[in-house]
């Protein structure tokens, strides 16, 4: 089957968060408001610059068999769990095959990471000088892939028609759901299980990003620490987590009476090419990915009336992404309702983009945009109209969102969704 106009709907959800064990708890979290960030226990934690960080809520190891769990990198086992709700929420029942269905041919699984297992490769290098060679784990190797997660989640639903793993830092998630849109619109694909993971709360990466001047140092009140667009924003708080989707073909899921939550419109790519960890300050590359998911799809910018913003809270970031929103959508952006949602996640890097996704597919779904929290003096720069405190309600009627995701080394990923 080969297509290029292949329309693509999402049929399943699914979360594992700082603010909740599944897509329904983050939701909830979200829309109260709640942070997910916390302060770092334990000795290996004590002496870093940045001793906070959004955890997840449920361990991955609470719900994943202990034979299973010590087989995956807590970024698999984030996946997994997001997935096998994700799969379940669509309507599935079985791996494809024995669920008829789908076909195992027809069947793809594309999740990201940013940074693949990296909590594995660090405790198993402690391993090998602390306890020596033969009790290095045989299963470092693939617990460390990148490709691990997808890879994971690809044998869990007996994927066929391709495995696939962006990595574009913290763009990758949304990559993924992307890169999983053109499978089916190509015709590779007429299912396909797509997001972002990240598991990197280690002293080696918050002390690196904290070296970097990148993240927020306000260790004293964790949860107020992320504060995107607001004068004293200092940077992200590290989060952890995933966030998984199931995408189809419409014919697909009209077939087989699936509920169908929205319609993925497509997506718009660029890179910035201007420094591998700062933002091109005047959104330049923002803009560019914006305009080209335009100009591919047939949305309009007066029907997009919510964004999930990239909104990391760094000084430089926020303001390049209200610029380029600004330089695109111009007048239109007055009636687009804008949230920051890593005020209450953190940022989870890789896995950013399959939860945020979540969180903009249920805002359109439910009609209701979650809130942006801890801003106490609005940027004056900040020329965008933010959802502040408390959710808002989305107008009824056809209405399109948009979700942001940029990552270290200038990519940009703008994916748009439509309600139905």
């Amino acid at each position: 089957m080969s297509s290029t106009n292949r329309t693509v709907v999402v049929t399943g959800i699914g979360a594992t968060t700082p603010l909740g064990g599944d897509s329904a708890s983050t939701w909830e979290g979200l829309t109260a408001g709640r942070s997910g960030i916390t302060t770092l226990q334990g000795e290996r934690f004590a002496e870093l610059p940045v001793r906070i960080a959004a955890l997840a809520a449920v361990d991955p190891g609470d719900v994943l068999p202990r034979p299973l769990a010590r087989r995956l990198d807590r970024s698999a086992q984030f996946a997994l769990i997001a997935a096998r709700e994700a799969w379940a929420d669509a309507g599935y029942t079985g791996k494809a095959g024995e669920d008829e269905k789908v076909v195992p041919e027809r069947l793809g699984s594309v999740v990201a990471s940013g940074i693949g297992g990296v909590t594995t490769l660090l405790d198993q290098y402690d391993v090998l000088k602390e306890k020596g060679v033969r009790r290095v784990s045989p299963h470092t190797v693939p617990m460390l892939m990148p490709n691990g997660p997808s890879a994971n989640v690809g044998l869990e639903v007996n994927a066929r028609a391709g495995v696939h793993t962006p990595v574009s830092a913290c763009a990758s998630g949304a990559e993924a759901i992307g890169y999983a849109v053109e499978m089916i619109r190509t015709g590779r694909a007429d299912v396909v299980v797509a997001g972002g993971t990240e598991a990197a709360i280690h002293p080696l990466p918050i002390a690196a990003f904290a070296n970097m001047m990148a993240m927020s140092k306000n260790n004293d009140e964790p949860e107020k620490a992320s504060r995107p667009f607001d004068t004293g924003r200092d940077g992200f708080v590290l989060g952890e987590g995933a966030g998984i989707v199931v995408l189809e073909s419409a014919e697909h899921a009209a077939a087989r009476g699936a509920k169908v939550y929205c319609e993925v419109l497509g997506q718009g790519l660029s890179a910035d090419s201007h420094h591998i960890a700062q933002p091109e300050p005047t959104g330049r590359g923002i803009a560019a990915a914006m305009r080209n998911l335009l100009d591919s799809s047939d949305l309009k910018p007066s029907e997009i009336t919510h964004l999930n913003a990239h909104a990391t809270s760094t000084p430089q970031g926020d303001l390049a992404e209200i610029k380029a929103l600004r330089k695109v959508l111009g007048d239109d952006l007055d009636h687009v309702a804008v949230s920051g949602t890593k005020s209450m996640t953190g940022h989870l890097l890789g896995g950013a983009g399959g939860v945020e996704t979540v969180a903009t597919v249920l805002a359109l779904h439910r009609r209701l945009a979650p809130p942006t929290i801890n801003i106490e003096e609005l940027d004056e720069a900040v020329d965008a109209d933010i959802v502040r405190d408390k959710p808002r309600a989305l107008p009824e009627g056809s209405i399109a969102a948009i979700n942001n995701s940029f990552g270290f080394g200038g990519h940009n990923v703008v994916l748009a969704f439509r309600s139905v």
